[in-house]
């Protein structure tokens, strides 16, 4: 059985983004933007230019 060696990641290639920690958010609701509001455009851009 051949084994296959996964195709190679472009170099310029950016870690997908974390996920705030759970003390970054206040949960206050009034922040903007929120922590949780730059994540998910973060990973959506990420997901877009990655996926």
């Amino acid at each position: 059985m051949q084994q296959t060696k996964a195709a190679p990641k472009p170099q310029n290639e950016q870690p997908k983004p974390q996920k705030p920690a759970p003390d970054e958010c206040c949960g206050g609701g009034s922040c903007c933007p929120c922590v949780w509001d730059e994540y998910r455009d973060k990973l959506k851009q990420w997901q877009q230019n990655f996926s």
